[in-house]
């Protein structure tokens, strides 16, 4: 993939955070939205139930929810494959593991919120990816995920449209093959003890123009009831 998210020969290739790794933490580079999304994803975490609590992040990059949990008072602990990445988000207090999230090296009931924003629909196996999320959370824990849906409208707006916005998607970073099915990861949820509430997810329409503008550093992402293309999941781990 050519520098600044043009193309990629392969679909959901992990190469591409390595080309793109010095844009992380650039509001409008190739990975902006998931700024927005991390600020989203991170009002549905709770101040840390305990002393010592345990955030683990799942899949998370460059660390970009580091400074919307690190009031909350969690020891986050960030999962990813990528190297390049887990350095950038050591830089924000994310104490870093390498790992593969359908195989987590860590403990079953070790974490007191499971978080697991954008990756769900990069996976081979999303049953697997569930099940571990599950595993490592506490009775009681809190699991909170973001995704993208496994419909027609998802792979028009989030691929082929969002794919050629700048600073919203990069190309080639998606495979319609693994948008998520949402009966199969509430499915996979409950079996193992998680029942899951869904909610859509879009961004400000207003700020989506002003950011476009210059006008605004970034976009408030806003809660909606149909979960057809970008969608919240949250939920209490049984006991």
């Amino acid at each position: 993939m050519a520098r600044g998210g043009t193309r990629t020969a392969l679909r959901n290739d992990p190469q591409l955070y390595e080309t793109c790794a010095d844009q992380w933490w650039q509001p409008r580079g190739v990975f902006g939205m998931l700024h927005w999304l991390a600020a989203a994803r991170a009002a549905l975490v709770p101040t840390a139930p305990r002393t010592g609590a345990v955030l683990v992040d799942l899949g998370c990059g460059a660390g970009l929810l580091a400074p919307h949990v690190a009031d909350k008072g969690y020891r986050h602990i960030g999962v990813d494959r990528s190297p390049s990445a887990l350095r950038q988000a050591t830089e924000h207090g994310v104490q870093p593991l390498v790992g593969d999230v359908q195989a987590v090296p860590l403990a079953a009931a070790s974490a007191d919120c499971v978080v697991a924003g954008q990756i769900l629909e990069h996976v081979a196996d999303l049953r697997a990816a569930v099940a571990e999320a599950c595993r490592i959370l506490r009775p009681g824990g809190l699991l909170v995920l973001d995704t993208l849906a496994a419909t027609a409208l998802c792979r028009v707006l989030a691929i082929d449209v969002a794919e050629r916005l700048p600073g919203i998607a990069p190309r080639g970073v998606h495979d319609p093959a693994l948008l998520v099915d949402r009966g199969v990861l509430a499915g996979e949820a409950a079996r193992h003890g998680v029942e899951l509430a869904l909610r859509g997810l879009r961004p400000s329409l207003r700020d989506l123009v002003a950011w476009s503008a210059g006008r605004r550093s970034a976009v408030r992402m806003v809660p909606m009831r149909a979960t057809a293309v970008l969608f919240q999941a949250i939920g209490w781990k049984k006991g």
